[in-house]
């Protein structure tokens, strides 16, 4: 499995990229609690990490902390953005824009031509951050999301070319 790692200085504070690990998913389950109003259980994300060969999730950490982590499947040349989230307490700090467009270098670099997402209408922040970053509504999803039938919105963003580096 490639892993990659990155890490930034911001006002003295480190952010890091790096893949998920099984160890991590105490810290993501919590981060989805705060999130979702249907979260996904320890078990989807250990089925995740563990027997989906599509399955790329990369954990963002602010000061060592897990503060975010976003999941993607690569099929052929696309991308399917499963989850995206950020620990409550770290919220308005565009740790979210930086996860997004690390995920979508990631993508790049495994010769990802497109990526696509759902987002529900009402979600007004993660929209507009989407859309920030090159995504672009394409349709409707009736009814998607089971807590409350609330339709989603599908989004597709085409990718930048990044050639691996030998």
């Amino acid at each position: 499995m490639n892993e990659f790692h990155h890490s930034a200085e911001a006002d003295h504070d480190t952010v890091r990229f790096r893949a998920m690990t099984e160890a991590d998913i105490p810290s993501i389950c919590e981060i989805e609690q705060e999130s979702f109003t249907t979260p996904w259980t320890a078990g989807a994300f250990h089925n995740e990490l563990t027997n989906n060969q599509f399955a790329k999730y990369t954990v963002l950490e602010f000061d060592g902390e897990v503060a975010g982590y976003g999941g993607m499947w690569l099929i052929m040349e696309e991308a399917h953005v499963t989850n995206i989230a950020i620990r409550q307490k770290y919220r308005g700090q565009k740790l979210g824009e930086r996860l997004l467009t690390e995920m979508q270098q990631t993508a790049s670099l495994f010769g990802v031509q497109r990526m696509t997402l759902e987002v529900r209408p009402s979600n007004e922040i993660a929209r507009r951050l989407y859309e920030k970053k090159g995504f672009r509504s394409v349709g409707v999803r009736r009814g998607y999301y089971t807590d409350n039938q609330e339709d989603a919105i599908i989004m597709w963003a085409d990718l930048p070319k990044i050639s691996r580096k030998a």
